[in-house]
C-alpha cells in the first residue's frame, strides 16, 4: 500500500510492524513475517542509516524501534496507523501478536485439552490490574487501574466476568469503573469467543475468537473490526495468571490493553 513511498517492500513490511508492536529484530521478522533474513536485514540497516530507526542490543540480539529524533517521526506514524486501517483484516493480523507455532492435525486433542486447561484457569480469576496506554500523534497517555472479579457460571460452557474497580492516579484510585464479559467455550470448533456485555446479555459486542496456538497460549484467530476499528489479542497463562494483551487500531484510536488477571 505505501510501497511506492519506499520503492521496497520489505521496509513497508518493517514500518507497518513496528507500528503495532513498536520493536523488533531481524530473525523475528524472518519467522513471523515469512520472508527471506537478508533483505530484512539490509531494509533494517538502510532505515537505520536514514534516521528512520535506531538500534541497541539485547544480549546477542538487535533490537530496532522507531528513532524518537527523526524529524518526520509522527507524520510517518500517522501515515502508517491510515494505510494500516485501510489493509484487509487478514493482513492487519499479519504484524500483530503473531506466533506461528501453529497445531497441525493430528494435534488437535492437545488444543482441546489446552483450552479445557485455560477454562479451569479462568475460573479461578479474582483480580485484574490493567495498563491502558493510547497514542495521538506525540501525545501519549498512560493508565493504570485495579479490580475485583466476580465470575458467573450461568452455563458449563459461558461464564462472565464483572469487573468492578478503579482508574488511578499516582497511587490514588481516581475514577470508578464496571465491566461485563462473556467468555463462550466451544470444544468442537477449538474456539472461546469473548464479547462485552455494556450494552446487556442480549446486545453483546464481539471482541475477539481465541484458539491454543501452542501451550499455555492463544491468539485471536482474526482481526475483528468494529465499526472503523481493528481488535487484536493474545492470551499468555499460567496456573498464577493470566495476561491478556489487547491492540486497537482505528483513524481515531491507537490503543493498548494489558490485562493480568490472578
Amino acid at each position: 500500500m505505501i510501497q511506492a513511498l519506499f520503492g521496497n517492500r520489505n521496509i513497508e513490511r518493517i514500518l507497518f510492524f513496528l507500528f503495532v508492536n513498536e520493536r523488533c529484530y531481524g530473525t523475528q521478522l524472518q519467522t513471523l513475517l515469512e520472508v527471506p533474513l537478508t533483505p530484512i536485514q539490509k531494509a533494517l540497516f538502510r532505515l537505520e542509516k536514514n534516521g528512520i530507526l535506531e538500534s541497541h542490543y539485547e544480549g546477542k540480539i538487535r533490537i530496532y524501534q522507531f528513532n524518537p529524533s527523526f524529524p518526520l517521526r509522527w507524520e510517518l506514524e500517522s501515515l502508517l496507523k491510515k494505510a494500516y486501517t485501510l489493509l484487509p483484516s487478514q493482513e492487519k493480523k499479519r504484524y500483530c501478536f503473531i506466533h506461528k507455532q501453529k497445531y497441525r492435525a493430528h494435534r488437535e486433542r492437545n488444543r482441546k485439552k489446552e483450552l479445557s486447561a485455560f477454562w479451569e484457569r479462568l475460573l479461578k480469576v479474582q483480580q485484574l490490574s490493567l495498563v491502558a496506554k493510547s497514542r495521538q500523534g506525540e501525545e501519549k497517555s498512560i493508565k493504570t487501574g485495579k479490580a475485583e472479579i466476580f465470575v458467573n457460571l450461568p452455563a458449563p460452557s459461558i461464564l462472565t466476568f464483572q469487573e468492578k474497580g478503579y482508574w488511578f492516579s499516582g497511587e490514588h484510585p481516581d475514577t470508578s469503573f464496571n465491566n461485563t464479559f462473556r467468555w463462550t467455550l466451544d470444544l468442537k470448533a477449538s474456539l472461546i469467543t469473548l464479547e462485552h456485555l455494556r450494552h446487556g446479555a442480549n446486545r453483546p459486542v464481539f471482541l475477539f475468537h481465541l484458539t491454543p496456538i501452542k501451550p499455555n497460549r492463544l491468539e485471536s484467530v482474526d482481526a475483528h473490526l468494529c465499526g472503523e476499528d481493528t481488535y487484536l489479542g493474545s492470551v499468555a497463562w499460567n496456573p498464577e495468571q493470566i495476561a491478556f494483551h489487547w491492540r486497537i487500531i482505528g483513524p481515531h484510536k491507537n490503543d493498548e490493553l494489558i490485562y493480568h488477571y490472578v
